[in-house]
């Protein structure tokens, strides 16, 4: 009898464990915080967002570890005007769009272009600023158009689209961590171009590296990335951007980081 009984309370014990991890999975999968308007989020209370912290002067890595830069305070804005408490996430850009999409992350604030592909993936809030990729190169470059870098190296940074700009003129593309680590190599003398955003490309120059602009490829829309069936939290998100953009808030924070407003449609 002795032994049944030892018997039964493990079974209990046993049970009682299943229990709990049956409790801790469900709350992995579907047991995530909402607002009091019915969006998502990864925690009560707090807008989880990412960012690379490795593209100067949107998104800066300071010596504590934490990011500064325009990106950021766009986060901290649209947090504050929902009323939730914002965390950043430093993780690699090639890996920020797969972390909203399995839910690691609330939203990605950081220069995501509004593309096919990433639209796939996850969803886009309206534009939070308007920008294109320029062509950059060393002083002494022949190099003026898209064309003249045919069968060319080109150095980009991983997970941009600027990849897929270059790949209409080589095959010989180079990628990077970061467009400010692309830059960089080719100011030691490496590679015959970077593209990446004007204005990054101009922070750099601004820096004191010697490359100098040269063909402006187009214009594209950067936008805050959001989890696909978040309607919810893409709505409020949504209606955040839109005060602050009536606000001045946006325009506040773009004349800080560029003297000039990048938050507002050039084509309005």
């Amino acid at each position: 009898m002795v032994h049944k009984k030892g018997g039964l309370q493990r079974v209990k014990k046993l049970t009682g464990l299943l229990v709990v991890l049956f409790v801790l999975i469900l709350s992995a999968c579907g047991g995530k915080a909402e607002t009091e308007s019915g969006a998502k989020l990864v925690e009560e209370g707090k807008l989880i967002y990412a960012a690379s912290g490795e593209f100067k002067p949107f998104s800066v890595t300071e010596g504590d570890g934490t990011m500064s830069g325009f990106d950021i305070e766009v986060a901290e804005a649209v947090a504050k005007e929902l009323g939730l408490e914002p965390e950043q996430k430093k993780f690699k850009f090639a890996g920020i769009v797969e972390g909203v999409k399995s839910g690691r992350f609330d939203v990605a604030v950081a220069s995501h272009t509004i593309t096919e592909d990433r639209l796939k993936e996850v969803d886009f809030s309206t534009p939070y600023y308007y920008s294109g990729p320029q062509i950059f190169v060393r002083p002494d470059s022949d190099v003026q158009t898209l064309s003249d870098l045919e069968g060319k190296e080109i150095a980009v940074s991983k997970g941009s689209t600027y990849a897929d700009t270059a790949k209409e003129v080589t095959d010989s593309i180079q990628q990077y961590d970061s467009d400010v680590v692309a830059l960089e190599a080719l100011n030691k003398g490496k590679h015959d171009a970077v593209i990446t955003d004007f204005i990054t490309g101009k922070e750099a120059i601004a820096s004191g590296l010697k490359i100098e602009a040269r063909e402006l490829i187009g214009r594209s829309e950067q936008a805050i990335a959001v989890g696909k069936e978040n309607e919810q939290l893409l709505k409020d998100i949504n209606k955040a951007l839109e005060k602050l953009r009536e606000d001045g808030t946006l325009k506040k924070i773009s004349e800080k980081y560029f003297k000039t407003d990048i938050t507002t449609d050039p084509e309005e």
